[in-house]
């Protein structure tokens, strides 16, 4: 488990295209943390460093989008929107190619029973009455935790661990 904190939306940003790096076809992650959190500015940035058409937006209302990137034969970014989802099941019910995919899963905890045996999980909690940087905004406390063998270092991250 990695603790980190993140002072801006462009560092939360920065730290998803560092996450990009190291994402292959077959990698689940879930992002976690209340609305505002910063996990589409964190998808975001990892899409774009991979490279996929098009703007990463919210997925909100079509509950999953496929993001193909502009390398032929790449596995693309699928960004998923688990906020109405309750269950394994209806994550299941997608039909998302998990196997030849990078998926994001936003509200993914808890929902991952049966999916798979491996997954990053990224906690992103706003401090209530955080300090503000001077550019006006709250940093982000970020828990980094690898659930499986694929994930057993996260050196990568960069930052102090448990």
């Amino acid at each position: 488990m990695i603790h980190l904190t993140i002072a801006t939306p462009d560092d939360m940003a920065l730290f998803g295209a560092r996450l990009a790096g190291q994402l292959r076809a077959g990698d689940l992650v879930t992002l976690n943390g209340e609305l505002g959190a910063g996990k589409t500015t964190l998808t975001r940035g990892l899409g774009e460093a991979l490279g996929v058409r098009g703007a990463v937006t919210s997925p909100t209302f079509v509950l999953a989008r496929t993001h193909p990137r502009l390398e032929e034969g790449a596995a693309p970014l699928v960004h998923v929107d688990a906020y109405r989802l309750s269950s394994a099941v209806e994550l299941d019910d997608l039909d998302i190619d998990f196997e030849r995919s990078i998926v994001v899963v936003e509200w993914g905890a808890g929902l991952l029973d049966g999916i798979t045996d491996t997954w990053l999980s990224i906690d992103i909690v706003r401090p209530v009455g955080g300090v503000e940087t001077d550019e006006g905004v709250e940093p982000r406390e970020v828990t980094v935790t690898g659930n499986g063998d694929r994930w057993k270092d996260l050196g990568w991250v960069g930052a102090s661990s448990d």
